[in-house]
C-alpha cells in the first residue's frame, strides 16, 4: 500500500499563515493533493493542542484520524490521517555566535506532547504567542529534555539549508549536525531538505551519508500542502515507530522516494539582493566579495552557495545509498502557464483544478496519470504536454534569492 506523507505544515495559530488551516480543511486538501498521512503542525500551542485533543482519535500507535460522533462537528469520516509534528525557532548563543535553528518535533502521542507544553511552560517558555514557538535553548538541551520525557521523540533540521533559520544556515547556522547537536547528533536520523535544496545537491556532502533526507510543503495555506512529500510502501498501515524506524535505516525498501520543488523555484536558491533585483551564481559571487554591485550590502548568500562551502564530493546522477527522488511543478502553476495567466490562483485555474482534483488527486495526476488520460479529462488544451514535459524535466529554471520565489516553465515539445 502506498502511503504519501507531508510532515511539515501550520495552523491559522502561526504567524503569516492562512485562517483556512483548521483540521477539517487540511483533510479535504489532502484529499485533492493525495497526502495520506499528515502533520498536525502547531501542537505547542495552547489552542491548537485543545483543539487537537477534542478533534483526533488514535488510529494506530502514533497516528490519527479526525474523530466523529455525535457530539462531533466533523460528521463525515475522513481518510486523511494526522502525526502529531511541530515546528520550533530556537535562538540562542553557541561559539561566539548567536544561532537561529528551525527543528521539527516528533511525538509519538498527545500524551507525551501535553508533557511537552508543561515541562517548557515551568521552563518559562511562551508558547501562546505563536504556533510556531520562539525558543531560547541549544539544540542539544532541547533534545535532551525531550528525551527525558520520551525517548520515543525524535528531532529533524527542519529546511536545512535556508540562509536565516537553519542548521545549516549562511547566516547564523553551523558546519555539521555534531557542532548543533552535540552528544544529540546520533539521534538526528534525517534532515529536511527545504524547498530551496533537493537531495542530490545534499548528496554532496559524505557527513550527510548515514541521514534521511526528507521533503515537505512547510505549507502556510491548504493550497501549498505537498508541494513536496515522502513517498512509502507498507504491507500493513505503518505506525509512528515504523516511520521512525525506516528514518533510521534509510530504508529503501519501504521508503521509496521524495516528491520535490525545483529547488531553483525555492526563494533562497541563488544568492542576490531583492532590493536592487539582482542575483547571480556562488562564483560570482565570490568574485564580488559577496557584495551586491548595485548597493554594495552583503548579498543573501543562498542555499547553492552554502552546500558548496560544505561539499566534499561531487554531484552524482544518482547516489545508490540514498533514497531517490521526483521533481514536480505544482497543477496550478502548470495550468497558469497553459491559461496564460500570471496568478496560480486566478478563477480559471482554480475552477480547473478543483474540477481535475474531483477525478484524480494532484499527485497521481501529476506522476502516475497515463497522458493519454490527461488529454481526455482535462479543460486545459496543452496541460499534458507540460506534464509530460515536466515528466521528462524539460523545464526552464529562473532561480529564485533573497526571499523571492525563483520561476520554473515546462518546455513542450
Amino acid at each position: 500500500m502506498r502511503y504519501i506523507a507531508d510532515w511539515h505544515i501550520h495552523s491559522k495559530y502561526s504567524r503569516a499563515c492562512s485562517k483556512d488551516l483548521e483540521l477539517p480543511k487540511i483533510a479535504e486538501w489532502c484529499e485533492r493533493k493525495g497526502v495520506h498521512i499528515v502533520a498536525t503542525g502547531d501542537w505547542m500551542h495552547p489552542k491548537w493542542f485543545k483543539h487537537l485533543e477534542e478533534s483526533l482519535v488514535e488510529e494506530r500507535k502514533g497516528i490519527y484520524r479526525l474523530r466523529t460522533s455525535t457530539s462531533s462537528v466533523y460528521k463525515e469520516a475522513r481518510p486523511t490521517e494526522f502525526m502529531l509534528i511541530t515546528e520550533v525557532s530556537q535562538i540562542y548563543k553557541k561559539g561566539d555566535k548567536t544561532r537561529r535553528v528551525h527543528n521539527l518535533i516528533w511525538s509519538p502521542s498527545l500524551e507525551t506532547c501535553r508533557k511537552v507544553n508543561g515541562e517548557l511552560t515551568r521552563l518559562g517558555f511562551n508558547l501562546k504567542s505563536d504556533g510556531r514557538p520562539i525558543l531560547g535553548i541549544d539544540s542539544e538541551e532541547l533534545y535532551k529534555l525531550f528525551r527525558s520525557i520520551d525517548d520515543r521523540i525524535i528531532v529533524i533540521p527542519a529546511h536545512a539549508w535556508t540562509p536565516w533559520y537553519a542548521i545549516f544556515g549562511s547566516k547564523s547556522g553551523f558546519d555539521s549536525i555534531e557542532e548543533c547537536f552535540g552528544s544529540m547528533a546520533k539521534y538526528v536520523y534525517a534532515i529536511e531538505t527545504g524547498l530551496s535544496s533537493d537531495p542530490r545537491m545534499n548528496w554532496q556532502l559524505s557527513q550527510l551519508e548515514n541521514i534521511s533526507f526528507i521533503s515537505n510543503s512547510d505549507a502556510h495555506s491548504p493550497r501549498n500542502l505537498a508541494r513536496e512529500a515522502n513517498v512509502f510502501e507498507f504491507d500493513e498501515p505503518p505506525t509512528y515507530d515504523d516511520f521512525v524506524q525506516v528514518l533510521k535505516d534509510q530504508d529503501k525498501k519501504h521508503f521509496t522516494h521524495t516528491i520535490e520543488f525545483y529547488p531553483e523555484e525555492g526563494k533562497y536558491h541563488a544568492d542576490g539582493c531583492a532590493a536592487c533585483g539582482f542575483s547571480c551564481e556562488p562564483d560570482e559571487s565570490k568574485k564580488l566579495g559577496e557584495r551586491c554591485p548595485k548597493c554594495k550590502k552583503k548579498l543573501t548568500l543562498g542555499v547553492q552557495y552554502r552546500v558548496s562551502m560544505l561539499a566534499d564530493k561531487k554531484v552524482g546522477e544518482m547516489n545508490p545509498i540514498k533514497i531517490p527522488f521526483r521533481s514536480i511543478v505544482p497543477l496550478q502553476e502548470l495550468l497558469a502557464q497553459e491559461y496564460g495567466v500570471k496568478s496560480s490562483s486566478s478563477k480559471k485555474v482554480l475552477n480547473e483544478y478543483n474540477y481535475l482534483t474531483d477525478e484524480v488527486d494532484e499527485l497521481t495526476l501529476l506522476v502516475d496519470t497515463p497522458i493519454d488520460l490527461i488529454r481526455k479529462i482535462s479543460n486545459a488544451p496543452g496541460l499534458a504536454d507540460a506534464i509530460e514535459a515536466m515528466r521528462e524535466g524539460c523545464v526552464n529554471k529562473q532561480p529564485g534569492y533573497d526571499g523571492v520565489f525563483g520561476k520554473i516553465t515546462v518546455i513542450k515539445k
